[in-house]
């Protein structure tokens, strides 16, 4: 692996003032960051690689050529007509919080960063939907519909740190899930701008049947096919009850097995999850009930009266059948204060290895896919720490995300086995028939995998970018799509 160190990117360096002169004249000169630090600070999300690269030094991706600030919708049509022109390739940013490398620059773009577009346009209460512009921080988001008496209902643990654009560009998971859905579930109406300059918009309305979507054709496109500027979002009335339950089950399986059931029941939880023996042993350790029933489970439910008490009197129900008792409400105490806590960074300062790793399974397979997993890993490096929780769960399956961390050592020693990891977990995902994403999306670093998980669809996307950009001027490189020229290779250059 030949590194590339920020000192020697710092000493090369050098600002394309033309460029940066005719993009200040379309958004103004203090809105065009041209300084070295300042593009530094976006050439990378909080992919781990990029950390750990940055921890020693270096550089995974690269510095951008300039970061660019437009305040409007009009204003990126404007950006990206003059960077069609100029031959130059532009990546949409929004707080940087994504961890698949899906923002870093690869070499010569620029960063379109979209956080002044950071408002609420309008709420409809007739409608129950929310308009909100798409730079907007997530926490401030929700903060303001709550004032209003409502929820997104899509609360994921970055919340704090990710913009409600970003949301939309990975396909992202809130927490509160099971009950109101993910964010393609809750989007009705989007706006955005494609790679020539066109204005896109999506009409909010219930449902249309004119043809594929061409919502979720920007849902998950990471900024690959446009740079989304606008959503129109459903809203739900903020709950009068909200309760929580900690449940102890003898086996991982009756954890599996309840929460399988609760689903298939049609009930719909606020919050289901489900842990592992490592991770369950982490947040029971003093709780005597979990000496004999070691697996946790947390379950929340909320709404109104009747609805919130016969919900949760069926899922306890079901739960009982499996061998799970109520225990202690720590636990769920502990997560609610907790449930916005990045505890990734504590490890990076330490001089950990930590990284988290998401898929998705079915019932049928997720016990042989979480055994092969786990085993694999702790083949890997018998000193692993390896934990997953499921905390996603659906009729059919459920998300297993899992921590795999190794302790300080040689990045040219753990590099290669964290690369192996990741190789091994993704391949056992898709052997088990599972997917290797849930819902921090592709990126960069699941480029390797997206072949074997789209099959012939990866070349149908790759058709419509080709359609839609046929410069290859929107973050190429990322979701499995092809790169632009002399791209950076993350993990060997």
């Amino acid at each position: 692996m030949t590194a590339t160190t920020i000192a020697g990117v710092r000493d090369t360096d050098r600002v394309d003032e033309d460029l940066a002169s005719a993009f200040g004249a379309v958004i103004g000169q203090a809105n065009v960051l041209t300084s070295f630090d300042q593009r530094l600070g976006y050439s990378r999300d909080r992919l781990p690689f990029a950390v750990f690269r940055e921890r020693a030094g270096e550089i995974a991706g690269a510095v951008p050529r300039l970061v660019v600030r437009p305040a409007n919708q009009d204003e990126i049509v404007r950006i990206v007509q003059l960077a069609k022109a100029r031959n130059v390739p532009v990546i949409p940013y929004g707080n940087g919080s994504g961890v698949l490398g899906g923002a870093i620059p690869l070499g010569g773009e620029i960063m379109v960063d979209t956080r002044r577009l950071d408002k609420i346009v309008s709420i409809n209460p007739t409608d129950a939907v929310v308009t909100v512009q798409a730079g907007m921080n997530g926490a401030d988001f929700e903060q303001q519909l709550n004032e209003a008496g409502y929820t997104s209902g899509h609360l994921p643990q970055s919340i704090e740190i990710s913009t409600v654009g970003g949301w939309l560009a990975c396909r992202g998971g809130g927490q509160l899930s099971s009950r109101y859905g993910k964010i393609e579930d809750i989007v009705v109406g989007l706006k955005a701008v494609l790679p020539d300059g066109t204005p896109l918009e999506v009409r909010p309305v219930a449902r249309r049947s004119v043809g594929p979507s061409i919502r979720d054709l920007m849902i998950g496109s990471e900024g690959t096919l446009g740079i989304i500027t606008e959503a129109t979002l459903r809203i739900f009335k903020m709950p009068a009850v909200e309760r929580g339950v900690v449940l102890a089950f003898p086996s991982l399986q009756a954890a599996l097995d309840s929460a399988r059931l609760i689903m298939q029941a049609e009930l719909r939880p606020t919050i289901v999850r489900l842990y592992d023996r490592v991770e369950s042993d982490e947040r029971t350790k003093d709780i005597a009930l979990f000496k004999t029933k070691p697996f946790l489970a947390v379950l929340q439910f909320c709404g109104s009266e009747p609805m919130v008490t016969a919900e949760q009197s069926m899922a306890l129900e079901i739960a009982a059948a499996q061998g799970g008792e109520v225990g202690p409400s720590g636990p769920y105490e502990h997560w609610k204060q907790n449930r916005y806590v990045a505890y990734s960074q504590k490890w990076h300062d330490a001089g950990y290895f930590n990284d988290t790793i998401e898929v998705t399974g079915n019932w049928s397979t997720i016990p042989a896919m979480y055994d092969a997993i786990g085993n694999a890993v702790r083949a890997i490096y018998p000193g692993i720490h390896f934990g997953a929780h499921w905390s996603h769960v659906y009729p059919e399956g459920a998300c297993q995300y899992m921590t795999v961390r190794l302790p300080p050592m040689p990045d040219d020693q753990a590099l290669p086995i964290h690369q192996k990891l990741w190789d091994t977990v993704q391949q056992l995902t898709l052997d088990h028939g599972g997917s290797i994403a849930h819902h921090h999306g592709a990126g960069l670093f699941r480029n390797p995998w997206m072949k074997r998980e789209l099959g012939a669809g990866l070349a149908v996307l790759q058709s419509i970018k080709d359609a839609l950009d046929p410069g290859n001027l929107f973050n190429p490189g990322k979701i499995g799509l092809r790169a632009g020229p002399n791209a950076k290779d993350i993990r060997r250059d």
